[in-house]
């Protein structure tokens, strides 16, 4: 007689069949399932056709791999939410263990971050009867301390080639005298007092304020937006802000003015014909349906924005490239110096361009500063659309239009009176001495109503502190013209926007001049001796003695001013931020 199994003796059967089914078994292969419908039993899927431009990239799923693939075993090594029950059955434990080693589980891998600044060695002391003449070109940048503020408000002190000190002052109105009329575009301002983080020094600030003009006198303006819409650009920081800041600016155009829009990806192309600046309705919905996909053809996309720019020239207007990328140039003439040679070539025939940067993480500071350099404009970090109000709401006028182009500072220090100097930043902008009677070398350029702020730490004569070794052979320091009372002489180039001879001014700067009291200094004075100290700490403190973060704050702290929008509030925030993290 047959004997049947017993109730009890089912059930462990059961379970034990149901468990090896949940495992991806069968009782008589002992196989793995085959893949289901998502793989249609393929295990490779590739994107290999170009997205055209403006189209979004989607997003394919990886399919189910084979069991020796080694790509398979991290999807075999999940716990699923129906396994967990199950999870100390022995024979479970026994099946994944034989399944998966611990070799094969892969862990997740940090973000690279592909950032990329220029290498910056920070100026030096300078002994006056060595190198006794200084020379650079002013600077109105201001995308280094969009980039440090990004930084400290994500919770870490910037990268130090990202500083550059004087972007970080520049970055700031100060009240300087206004120029009355254009016979002379911009006003200059000296002022001298003791160096905060150094008593036995001296700090030697020379302001310029270019000639203000009212959004009414504007000259009309051709503006050709050249707008990256590759696939690097698809994030929130980036393609989303972009269309957002440009809503900003359209929004600030009237009927004399003229839009172009060019995109650029795998390839470039005009999405929206010239424009007058008056219908707005349409220059918006053509920026709204802008998205992201492709690769970078940055330079196809230069060359198309300068040949409409060039096709819709407005003698005696604005003509200006207005570039917004992540600068990612992966694609076509990736030569930087070809670019370069392009934008210098266009700047000669009138048309200027500004370049504003977005995003993180494979963003490109170096190139947008040198474009934006060859290109007689200006250059700006967009992290915010608080910035974009910024630079192209509030600062219009003086991001559109240039008042004084190849302006250069000369410095030719007295022997008699200075022993050593060191210029606080500006060390891309160094020219050499010959450069500055050149009218054909290349300099800076003011806007309407920008100022530029240039600080000199100097050393006298009659101080206890010296940072050079005096020399054994030291030159006579006798002059025929000697001025015992001059600290120096400043001597000013620049240019009218369309004139190819330079202008010169020239003055002395008096010893009597010092305030000694740093207390009764301007709020000028003080708020940008505090932002050059807190630039120099940034980048490592090497000149700044025991100065601290606590000092930037409360020299700053005292010389606000009116700070009608808030920028210096902000600039004390992130000073006692900086002072947390770098604790």
């Amino acid at each position: 007689m047959k004997l049947l199994p017993s109730y009890p003796a089912l059930l462990a059967l059961l379970f034990l069949t149901l468990l090896l089914a949940a495992c991806g078994m069968t009782e008589d292969t002992g196989k793995e399932q085959q893949p289901g419908p998502l793989s249609s039993g393929s295990t490779d899927q590739t994107i290999t056709a170009q997205q055209p431009v403006g189209q979004p990239v989607p997003i394919i799923q990886p399919a189910i791999e084979e069991k020796d693939s080694p790509a398979a075993a991290p999807i075999r090594s999940q716990v699923l939410p129906a396994e967990a029950g199950m999870a100390k059955h022995k024979s479970y434990e026994a099946h994944r263990m034989d399944s998966v080693s611990l070799a094969d589980i892969r862990q997740p891998s940090a973000g690279v971050n592909r950032d990329r600044f220029a290498k910056i060695d920070e100026n030096g002391v300078k002994a006056v009867v060595q190198e006794p003449v200084s020379t650079f070109s002013i600077d109105v940048d201001s995308g280094a301390y969009a980039l440090v503020r990004r930084s400290l408000n994500q919770g870490q002190l910037p990268v130090t080639d990202a500083v550059r000190v004087e972007e970080l002052i520049n970055y700031f109105d100060y009240d300087y005298r206004v120029p009355g009329d254009r016979k002379q575009p911009f006003s200059v301002t000296t002022e001298i007092s003791r160096t905060p983080w150094n008593n036995k020094t001296h700090l030697l600030h020379v302001g310029i304020k270019g000639i203000e003009v009212g959004k009414e006198q504007r000259p009309a303006s051709n503006l050709v937006f050249l707008l990256d819409v590759s696939g690097s650009m698809n994030s929130a920081d980036k393609l989303p802000l972009l269309k957002s800041a440009f809503r900003l600016l359209v929004k600030q155009l009237n009927a004399n003015d003229r839009v172009t829009m060019v995109v650029y990806a795998g390839a470039s192309g005009v999405v929206l014909e010239p424009t007058p600046g008056n219908e707005q309705g349409k220059i918006l919905a053509a920026l709204d349906r802008l998205s992201a996909g492709g690769s970078t053809h940055g330079s196809a996309g230069i060359q198309l924005a300068y040949a409409m720019a060039q096709q819709e020239f407005i003698k005696d207007g604005i003509n200006r490239v207005i570039l917004a990328t992540d600068g990612d140039f992966n694609v076509g003439t990736v030569n930087h110096e070809q670019l370069m040679d392009l934008i210098e070539d266009k700047r000669r025939h009138g048309i200027s361009l500004t370049t504003l940067g977005f995003g993180q993480g494979n963003y490109n500071d170096h190139l947008m500063e040198q474009l934006a350099d060859k290109g007689n404009g200006n250059y700006a970090y967009i992290d915010t659309i608080n910035e974009a109000q910024k630079v192209l709401v509030d600062e219009l006028t003086s991001t559109l239009e240039t008042i004084a182009k190849d302006v250069k500072i000369q410095i030719e220090w007295n022997p008699e009176v200075v022993a050593e100097y060191r210029l606080i930043g500006y060390e891309n902008r160094m020219l050499a001495r010959e450069d500055f009677s050149n009218d054909k070398v290349d300099a800076g350029d003011i806007g309407a109503g920008h100022s530029v702020t240039a600080l000199y730490e100097i050393t006298l004569n009659d101080g206890d502190q010296r940072r050079l070794e005096p020399l054994r052979y030291n030159p006579s320091t006798d002059r025929v013209n000697s001025q015992s009372n001059e600290i120096a002489f400043l001597r000013l180039r620049y240019k009218a926007p369309d004139a190819k001879q330079s202008k010169l001014i020239e003055r002395p700067i008096y010893r009597n001049s010092i305030i000694e009291d740093v207390a009764r200094t301007s709020d000028n004075f003080r708020f940008s001796a505090a932002v050059a100290g807190f630039g120099q700490l940034l980048r490592g403190g090497r000149y700044t003695e025991g100065f601290e973060y606590s000092d930037v704050a409360k020299l700053a702290g005292n010389a606000r001013g009116q700070d009608n929008f808030g920028y210096r509030g902000e600039f004390l925030r992130l000073v006692n931020l900086a002072g947390s993290l770098g604790s």
